[in-house]
């Protein structure tokens, strides 16, 4: 098992998904919620969008903007189910159970963090 620095990492190596970063709008809405809510609305998106052992939309379910977790999720691979098979080897046709679903949370979380330090770093 991976760690999240890890995940991360190769992360980062992909073409594809190292092209997502917050932007300006991203940043002001974690200013305005704060972390605690951003984290609240990943577990919901979590909970809701991949959890389930059947998703009648996978692939289609998470827009590519529009909340910094959507773009989180793009940038983790754990925006649908065939990503999160893909990536991380979770099984596409069964439920997510509550410590897989904090697991992909706590990664999201993470990029989230890293990318708001960043983009506020840069600023000064």
């Amino acid at each position: 098992m991976q760690t999240i620095d890890e995940a991360l990492s190769k992360l980062k190596k992909s073409d594809f998904r190292s092209r997502f970063h917050l932007k300006q709008k991203d940043i002001d809405y974690i200013n305005e919620k704060g972390m605690n809510k951003i984290r609240s609305h990943a577990e919901d998106f979590v909970r809701t969008r991949l959890a389930p052992k059947y998703i009648p939309n996978d692939g289609k379910q998470t827009p590519m903007r529009g909340h910094p977790v959507f773009i989180a999720q793009h940038a983790c691979a754990c925006c649908c189910r065939g990503c999160l098979n893909k990536w991380y080897r979770v099984a596409r046709d069964k439920q997510l159970n509550e410590v897989e679903q904090q697991k992909i949370v706590n990664l999201l979380m993470a990029w989230i963090e890293r990318e708001y330090n960043d983009y506020n770093s840069n600023k000064e």
